[in-house]
């Protein structure tokens, strides 16, 4: 596979389509795929089978039908923004490890958009009577079911929605979810809390006003752009300058028809509309990605004023739901370099080697690894803890330090650091008045949060891990593969080595024992025995080894 660095972030969503395919990272599905019960559970197979991330794969639906046998001309993409980091990467033509110096500098030096008027998203138009007929606007679209036995409707997921506010006239475009209600009516969910969705942010101002809000919907946009509504950027900030600096050029942007917005010109499809901030319609259930489903409750409803798209478009969707996910992932890749930037050069705090957020069900945010060179002093463990669980308000209710030794990925190496290494009356806070994460609802505790940080770093020496060394797991390996035997997926700790507490005379009996030299070693320990001492005394607390 070509070195991702080497290539050109792609311009539009499906260039992007074509190079995963030609890359490998692309499955063409061409026989019939129902929307609204197959479609998502298939996919969702490669996030909770046990497929390893790296054998995750883009889907291209090409015969779509729904529950009622309507075949739709409109292929379905999905999975296509980051099913794996390579696809990611992909779409950003970077190397995974550069995707968070590629943010970095894309913040620091943004390219402004450019204004275009004969945009691709614009070739159909569907206003009017065509917005209301049967079977016609929305429901000519081929969106799936993202959870089949609980949503409530299909649902628009891989979203960028794009408000303006009515104040200062800057966009800011939100991945939020929007429930099919009619052929020309969605329900959409933004975030409604203090340091919420930009467009909430929005919606108040002109609730304030008394006036309807334009929103367009984009779906199908290039990586750059699509990548830059999950990633929270400052709500006074130009994402699509953020998303030209991503690739290197100016983003093309276009007029929408019926509604005061700009959106980018090469994207697959935009719907335009307005929502009446003056009332509020049932939204869900739907599959959340904390884990549980949401129920039903009051959120937006926007009256749907145009639907625009390409020639040939292919519609987009995103596996989301219980983590890992495509949803995830989005988020995984750009925010573990962004906190270990935060700590390491914000605030800089030494020793800090990585940071690594829980995926598996927990949803990224809550849980957070921060590992540390072994000798960090304590006071830079506690700062970095504190860092971590306070760069953003979502994020770190559960803050662990590990030393180097212990795999951030392994959340069983990580509770063997935290059985051991870790004294609850000396080495975990509880700070309180936390707001809360996503799915806060789901837990006991009333309104208030409060954050967990745990230092289970290595303080002192300790007797080395109790496996055989590197080398001769190394060869046992070989000798594995040799006879054929299952495929193995080793995960750290899967070798011993030590962590301090280990002598020369140690290391010698170690060494004779693996070429059958141990007599010689009894003969040594012979002539250390004593009469005034009891069984399990350390020798080291009455001799120098």
């Amino acid at each position: 596979m070509p070195d991702p660095s080497t290539l050109t972030p792609p311009r539009d969503f499906q260039q992007h389509l074509a190079d995963l395919e030609q890359q490998g990272l692309l499955v063409r599905v061409d026989r019939p795929i129902n929307k609204d019960t197959e479609l998502q559970p298939l996919v969702r197979w490669q996030f909770v089978g046990g497929v390893p991330e790296e054998q995750r794969r883009a889907f291209l639906f090409t015969h779509v039908v729904d529950g009622k046998g309507r075949r739709y001309d409109m292929p379905v993409a999905i999975g296509v923004y980051a099913s794996s980091p390579q696809i990611y990467a992909q779409g950003m033509g970077q190397k995974v490890e550069n995707i968070g110096n590629a943010w970095v500098n894309a913040v620091r030096n943004p390219i402004a958009p450019v204004a275009t008027d004969k945009p691709a998203c614009q070739q159909v138009v569907i206003t009017g009577d065509d917005l209301r007929k049967p079977g016609g606007g929305l429901a000519a679209l081929p969106v799936p079911v993202s959870t089949p036995g609980f949503d409530s409707a299909p649902y628009l997921t891989a979203t960028l929605c794009v408000t303006r506010d009515p104040e200062n006239g800057i966009q800011n475009m939100g991945t939020y979810r929007a429930a099919l209600k009619a052929t020309d009516r969605l329900v959409v969910r933004m975030v409604a809390r203090v340091g919420g969705a930009g467009g909430w942010m929005h919606w108040l101002k002109y609730r304030e006003r008394k006036q309807m809000m334009p929103m367009a919907i984009v779906l199908g946009a290039s990586p750059v752009v699509f990548f830059t509504g999950p990633q929270k950027l400052p709500v006074d900030m130009d994402e699509m300058a953020v998303a030209g600096g991503l690739g290197g050029a100016a983003i093309r942007m276009a007029k929408c028809l019926t509604v005061d917005l700009n959106v980018p010109a090469e994207a697959e499809i935009v719907i335009e509309g307005l929502i009446d901030p003056s009332t509020l319609e049932p939204e869900a259930p739907f599959g959340e990605s904390n884990g549980y489903v949401a129920l039903e409750a009051y959120n937006m409803p926007m009256q749907v004023t145009a639907i625009t798209h390409r020639k040939n478009a292919v519609f987009s969707a995103i596996i989301s739901q219980v983590t890992p996910s495509e949803s995830s992932v989005v988020k995984k890749v750009a925010y573990e370099p962004m906190f270990l930037n935060h700590l390491q050069h914000t605030l800089g705090i030494k020793g800090v080697k990585r940071v690594v957020m829980h995926e598996p069900l927990s949803n990224l945010r809550p849980v957070i690894f921060v590992q540390f060179a072994r000798g960090t002093v304590r006071t830079e463990v506690w700062r970095a803890m504190q860092g971590a669980a306070t760069l953003r308000a979502d994020c770190g209710k559960i803050v662990v330090a590990i030393s180097e030794d212990i795999d951030p990925e392994s959340t069983d190496a990580i509770f063997w650091s935290m059985a051991y290494r870790a004294t609850p009356s000396e080495d975990v806070q509880i700070i309180n008045y936390r707001r809360g994460v996503q799915g806060s609802q789901y837990h006991t505790g009333g309104p208030g949060e409060s954050t967990l940080l745990i230092d289970a770093t290595q303080k002192y020496p300790m007797p080395p891990l109790a496996l055989p060394g590197k080398e001769y797991m190394e060869h046992a390996r070989a000798l594995w593969e040799e006879l054929k035997l299952p495929a193995l997926s080793p995960k750290g700790p899967w070798h011993g080595y030590t962590l301090g507490d280990w002598t020369e005379t140690w290391e010698r009996f170690a060494k004779r024992t693996v070429v059958g030299d141990w007599e010689a070693s009894g003969l040594e320990t012979i002539k250390r025995r004593r009469e005034d001492v009891t069984p399990e005394t350390p020798t080291a607390n009455h001799e120098k080894l």
